[in-house]
């Protein structure tokens, strides 16, 4: 044999033994993937930006019963590319008329046994998803060996996925933990239970957002496991009390096992704060009547009168308060079945309507899951009650519900969750969950669903003086990672005080929250006696503020420190910002895509909840917030 035929034989060889797919590029060419299969048979990705590593080589696989398709592989087909251009509107995130445009390209790999996966990936000028498909009938997932590998020297903000079955009335996981600010990639998870959608990351100039989207009910909601040894975070599986009473805890499918979209934003901070990834890659959305999604804003007793607020007489003084402000909704929570009864809320429906308010009711979700007394409980547990209660609110004209205590993110539970939303939209009811997981893009599917908590929101700074102390940092956390692709029920704004609490943050920090924190339904904490004490100047901001948001810029911020956002609504704009830090913090702020415009400039005042108003001009120009303090900007 020839020197020269024996080189070409091993050229040939090394190509079969790490077949590679040319690589992937997003529409404006500063993003790539390259997919490949090493010489062991493991399927693995990478990711690049501008020629610069983001993810490192990481694994790919899925194994479902009968079929491992994570080792012994071989690239048996890679399809053409296919340029893929969708366009959506959404009521309740931080833009209405939204485009993606992504390049997708689908691999078809085969193990030693002939059995074939395909993965799809499609990239996109903000970020990477991907997802698996595997043919057949009645699959059901067995593992997933997708990770994603960092350098070594990149940074995390994370938050602990909590242990399940533990916290209040066995009521975890509930999303509500703080963030682990700037941590080296490797930290294990502090509780050991893994990390929490979206997780944020930084490896050199490029910021990462990773979650997953499109969840139908046949599959179970992922987190990142808690061992990410040298920076490598693999995706991990609910635990087994994350079920709905005796369903299923992993993914099984009665035809093709499609997972959801795993899910890369990357980019600048900018890049991350205006990307809608996690709404792009969700279902479209199903039928549903327009004129009922209404987002809008709420007033809310719970937040500070506990359960002490829940009868007629009070509730009726938050309908009259709602309507003082020129609101939308009055929610009433739990128990209200005992302490109000159905007949008196119809009552209570007919004297809000009157005042153009509509009523939000709560009910609990559990089954046997949890310990929680609250009620209504169990009437939700089966289709046939839900379509009875759901009717029954509907013709007294309740317009939504609020859905608590919720299990987990096991396969059951989330087909649960799904069948609710289907369901109340059938019945024309908004929802609005809590103690709940991640949405991960339900939004965009069912326009009913307004708001999630999964947060570790308002009401635990009222329990305890330690969660008020770590609120301001949690809060700047929150445009970062828990909101950005996801409307939030944080239930902001006090600006009075909380019943044996000593409040950290000042009134502008407090207001520029109903701007910065996305919710299709903003619900309110403040009562009417603390509402009663600031300057006509912010009830009049608060009565004029949008329901929904047209566009949205980043201006400045820093996860964890700051934040400064521009909203926009119709031709007006809204400029919001805090400090969580505990000096005062001057942050240049380029408003010249505002044109030149005039507007008004409502902050802290001199005294510790005093306000101040002053005109301000758009352009590029600077502004000095007080520590964990804030401001709202207005050009109309």
């Amino acid at each position: 044999m020839t020197a020269s035929r024996s080189t070409a034989l091993l050229v040939l060889g090394t190509l079969c033994a790490h077949a590679h797919a040319a690589p992937l590029s997003s529409p404006d060419r500063h993003i790539a993937v390259d997919v490949g299969v090493s010489a062991d048979g493991a399927l693995t990705y990478s990711v690049a930006r501008d020629g610069t590593p983001v993810i490192l080589r990481s694994s790919l696989g899925l194994a479902v019963q009968g079929a491992d398709l994570t080792t012994g592989l071989r690239l048996a087909a890679s399809s053409p590319v296919k340029p893929i251009e969708d366009r959506y509107e959404l009521a309740t995130a931080k833009k209405r008329h939204i485009t993606y445009r992504a390049n997708e390209q689908t691999h078809t790999v085969r193990n030693a046994q002939g059995q074939a996966m395909d993965v799809t990936f499609r990239v996109s000028n903000d970020g990477v998803a991907f997802r698996y498909r595997v043919a057949g009938k009645n699959l059901k997932f067995v593992r997933e060996t997708s990770a994603f590998a960092f350098d070594q020297s990149a940074k995390a903000w994370l938050q602990p996925m909590s242990v399940a079955q533990t916290g209040w009335s066995n009521t975890n996981p509930s999303y509500e933990e703080h963030y682990q600010r700037e941590i080296p990639v490797g930290t294990p998870s502090t509780l050991g239970a893994g990390w929490v959608f979206p997780a944020l990351f930084r490896t050199g100039e490029t910021w990462v957002a990773l979650t997953e989207a499109n969840l139908d009910g046949s599959f179970h909601a992922s987190r990142l496991h808690t061992d990410s040894r040298g920076g490598v975070y693999r995706l991990d599986v609910p635990a087994a009390p994350e079920v709905f009473t005796g369903g299923a805890l992993l993914a099984e499918s009665k035809g093709d096992l499609v997972t959801p979209w795993r899910i890369i934003a990357l980019g600048s901070l900018r890049t991350l704060v205006e990307s809608t990834l996690g709404t792009d890659l969700a279902a479209p959305a199903i039928a549903f009547d327009k004129a009922k999604v209404q987002p809008g804003h709420a007033s809310w007793s719970w937040a500070l009168l506990k359960d002490d607020g829940t009868y007629l007489d009070i509730q009726k003084r938050f309908v009259d308060y709602a309507a003082d402000m020129g609101w939308d909704y009055t929610l009433v929570d739990a128990d209200w079945d005992r302490k109000i009864g159905f007949e008196r809320m119809r009552e209570l429906v007919t004297y809000a309507s009157a005042k153009k308010i509509g009523i939000l009711v709560w009910y609990n979700s559990s089954g046997a899951w949890n310990k929680t007394p609250y009620s209504p409980k169990g009437a939700l547990l089966t289709r046939a009650a839900r379509v009875r209660e759901f009717a029954r609110l509907r013709d007294m004209g309740v317009k939504g519900v609020k859905i608590d205590f919720f299990a987990g993110d096991g396969k059951s539970m989330v087909a649960y969750y799904v069948d609710l939303l289907q369901d109340a939209a059938d019945a024309g009811l908004l929802v609005n969950f809590h103690g709940a997981t991640l949405p991960r893009g339900w939004s965009r599917t069912f326009p009913n669903l307004m708001t999630v908590e999964a947060v570790k929101g308002f009401e635990f700074t009222t329990f305890d003086q330690k969660d008020q102390d770590a609120m301001p940092p949690h809060a700047a956390m929150l445009p970062f990672s828990r909101n950005l692709f996801d409307p939030m029920d944080y239930t902001p704004l006090v600006f009075g005080d909380i019943p044996r609490i000593k409040r950290v943050t000042r009134n502008g920090f407090e207001l520029a929250e109903a701007v910065l924190f996305l919710s299709g339904i903003q619900h309110v904490a403040e009562r009417p006696e603390g509402m009663a004490g600031v300057p006509d100047y912010v009830k009049q901001l608060l009565r004029d503020l949008p329901r929904s948001w047209d566009d949205v810029r980043f201006i400045d911020g820093y996860p964890g420190r700051h934040a400064v956002i521009a909203r926009k609504s119709g031709d007006s704009w809204y400029v919001a910002g805090f400090n969580a830090d505990s000096e005062a913090r001057s942050v240049d702020l380029d408003l010249s895509f505002i044109a030149g415009r005039s507007g008004t400039l409502t902050t802290d005042g001199d005294g510790e909840r005093a306000f101040s108003q002053a005109p301000i001009k758009a352009g590029k120009t600077s502004i000095r917030i007080k520590a964990r303090g804030g401001f709202v900007a207005v050009f109309k």
